[in-house]
């Protein structure tokens, strides 16, 4: 069941749900509406890298009309990552919740392996509103990825068989229509930000963030009010990121 209101667009197999969104955003599709796919055949993930897609994970995306300017709606990411935290919580066993961290600004982890990945892309208008926002996500459910840069891991692997892409749905679903509501309506960014520290990986200790154009070290101290990561350096100098990959040491992991 989805929220009402909210439509699905199942499909067998696509190119890519994201790129369904954009094709729904340009033809005037009011939405929101879950767009869902058994295989994707041209997956991706953030930075134009592949993102592999097997039958039996969660491959979807949300497309909405957010109804606020490109900076706010920046807030969504944050939105997203703790809807998927949420969703995903509800789907493993009590003792298997407390693992499950948010790496910045929007990764899913359990015991510091990758278990969830999201892609936000959207189209605006220059000094307005976004027209449309597309929030791409993939669940390892059944499978997971080996031989990449930072380790994955799924619910299979940590024991949770029985979930398929069509529970996800429903728990994604829920999750979302909750948050957004949070972040929209009730308590604004602020709470969104708190709540999303509440579940970092990695937060006071040691990490490397690596741009474009450098690799620099330091300690996670938190997020700015904006949500861009603020890391101090082994100068004492405090930096703000606004886009990149962060990564922590193995023990942290």
């Amino acid at each position: 069941m989805l929220p009402e209101g909210v439509a699905h667009k199942a499909f067998t197999e696509i190119d890519s749900t994201n790129e369904e969104a954009r094709r729904l955003g340009e033809a005037g599709e009011a939405g929101p509406v879950w767009i869902t796919a058994q295989v994707q055949t041209a997956g991706r993930g953030r930075r134009g890298r592949a993102w592999v897609s097997p039958s039996g994970n969660f491959m979807g995306t949300l497309f909405l009309r957010p109804q606020a300017s490109p900076r706010k709606a920046a807030e969504m990411s944050f939105v997203a990552a703790l809807a998927v935290h949420d969703a995903v919580a509800s789907l493993l066993p009590p003792d298997l919740r407390p693992d499950l961290k948010l790496k910045w600004p929007n990764d899913l982890l359990h015991k510091g392996r990758k278990l969830a990945g999201i892609l936000l892309e959207s189209s605006g208008i220059a000094g307005a509103e976004l027209a449309w926002l597309a929030i791409g996500m993939g669940i390892n459910l059944a499978e997971h990825p080996d031989n990449v840069e930072f380790p994955a891991t799924s619910l299979a692997a940590l024991g949770v068989t029985d979930v398929t892409p069509a529970d996800a749905l429903t728990a994604l679903a829920a999750a979302f229509d909750a948050r957004i509501r949070q972040w929209r309506d009730v308590q604004g960014f602020a709470a969104i930000r708190e709540a999303w520290l509440a579940r970092a990986a990695g937060l006071g200790g040691p990490i490397t963030v690596r741009l474009s154009d450098e690799t620099f070290t330091g300690i996670f101290e938190g997020l700015a009010p904006d949500g861009a990561l603020e890391v101090r350096t082994g100068g004492g100098a405090l930096r703000s990121v606004s886009a990149g990959d962060v990564f922590f040491p193995a023990a942290t992991r």
